[in-house]
């Protein structure tokens, strides 16, 4: 028991410090530091981790705090008590019904008559200092978000307490709390939208394995028994050691070894938070097809395989897609074209949100809809997904705001794993920006 203790990392130890501390703690990067005796730079990449793992959080002019882990499966739809914390607002009354979850907001701009016709059960009513309002809201089961830091009366917080109907006070104008929901609603289906190792392991069985004292006999066995050719290998506290496969067992030259003699020492691993897409381009860059799934003790949970992961990539892509990213937003205002030869190009505007604050387009917005091209390009050829795996770009001359440009990619080879471009930016036919660009395919070994 002594060597399991002294082989936990401080790294790990202090996850184990974070994950047993109060929820709502506030949490110093410099006190942990100083508590558990480490450096700063490790405490910071623990607390990091933690946060990766959802059990703290950072905000603003709050700080980071310990929080408890909610599940995955998060609903689209927000409850009162998610708005509380958005809005950085507090409760006057009706906190029994925090759980409760809204479907819409409906900000009261309008007289009363009129504002009773958007109401109803499960919406949210975001008003300034109006107590009829807030009445009316309740009354016709809605919760209540007033601005501006205001209040209510007491007739107002009892009739929320009896209904269970939450009315919050925020100090925030009506279109910064407006703002700030909408924005945490298409965070949410963003991540919801993302999907990671965890989701295509939640379901599988307890994962097959080779103790480090495992023979080749036990690895044919089990391979004749599941059908695998890949097995993580395990030391006797269940972390991963190593990666035998069969032709590892093969290159050995015959003989029932230790399986410890013919692994793959020190093997790459994701966890569960990794996102698919990152797994599959591990699985390209390294030119590998199996992958152990470990927990942040090291500890195997799972494995997953690269046709595994891909299946799953392209069945959330057949999945309507909801919130949008900055990404996918300036994309979106380009639409693809055709030459007479049926070459492949895209026509679309600049816009003020593409610029920097002298007027031009940004360098990296440039980057992005180039990369977004060549990567339409490659698939339009390819018929595949693939992956940036180099870029150079070259920055000819500036483009202003409101003008029309032209990005055409051009293929200079391409093979089953690998395609190679140049895109090029033009506006009234003056070249703007070029780029060089390789991708890998994710769907070819």
């Amino acid at each position: 028991m002594q060597g399991h203790e002294e082989s936990i990392t401080k790294h790990e130890q202090l996850l184990l410090y974070i994950e047993g501390l109060k929820i709502g703690t506030k949490i110093s990067v410099r006190k942990l530091a100083r508590s558990m005796g480490v450096s700063e730079g490790t405490a910071y990449r623990a607390v990091k981790e933690a946060e990766n793992l959802g059990i703290v959080i950072t905000k603003e002019r709050i700080g980071t705090v310990r929080v408890e882990k909610k599940p995955r499966n998060i609903s689209d739809q927000l409850t009162f008590a998610d708005v509380v914390e958005i809005v950085e607002g507090h409760v006057l009354g009706g906190s029994e019904g925090l759980d409760k979850t809204l479907h819409k907001y409906v900000i009261g701009a309008m007289k009363i008559d009129a504002m009773a016709r958007y109401i109803d059960a499960g919406s949210l009513l975001i008003v300034g200092n109006r107590e009829d309002a807030h009445s009316l809201a309740l009354e016709l089961g809605s919760g209540v978000l007033i601005t501006g830091g205001f209040g209510t009366s007491r007739a107002v917080k009892a009739l929320a307490d009896r209904l269970a109907l939450p009315i919050i006070s925020s100090r925030h104008d009506t279109f910064t709390v407006a703002s700030m929901i909408n924005r945490a609603l298409f965070d949410r289906l963003i991540k919801k939208k993302i999907m990671l190792v965890e989701d295509i392991v939640a379901t599988k069985p307890k994962p097959n394995m080779l103790k480090v004292n495992s023979n080749i006999s036990d690895f044919d066995q089990l391979s004749l028994e599941t059908g695998m050719q890949h097995f993580p290998v395990v030391d006797e506290w269940n972390r991963v050691i190593g990666i035998v496969s069969r032709k590892n067992v093969e290159d050995i030259g015959g003989g029932d070894h230790h399986i410890e003699k013919c692994m793959v020492r020190h093997p790459i691993t994701v966890g569960l938070q990794t996102s698919l897409a990152s797994a599959a381009q591990i699985m390209v860059w390294e030119g590998i097809d199996f992958l152990p799934v470990i927990d942040r003790n090291r500890k195997l949970v799972s494995a997953v395989t690269r046709k595994e992961v891909l299946q799953a990539m392209r069945d959330a892509r057949n999945e309507p897609q909801l919130g949008e990213t900055f990404e996918h937003l300036m994309w979106n205002g380009f639409v693809e074209e055709r030459d007479e030869e049926g070459r492949l190009f895209f026509q679309g505007i600049i816009t003020p949100q593409m610029s920097t604050d002298i007027g031009t387009i940004s360098h990296g917005v440039l980057t992005s809809i180039m990369t977004q091209a060549g990567l339409s390009a490659a698939k339009d050829v390819g018929g595949g997904d693939y992956v940036v795996d180099h870029l150079t770009t070259y920055f000819v001359r500036p483009v202003q705001i409101e003008n029309a440009v032209t990005i055409t990619p051009v293929v200079l080879e391409t093979s089953r794993r690998a395609c190679k471009l140049e895109i090029i930016i033009t506006h009234q036919d003056l070249l703007i920006s070029k780029a060089v660009m390789t991708l890998q395919s994710i769907d070819h070994a």
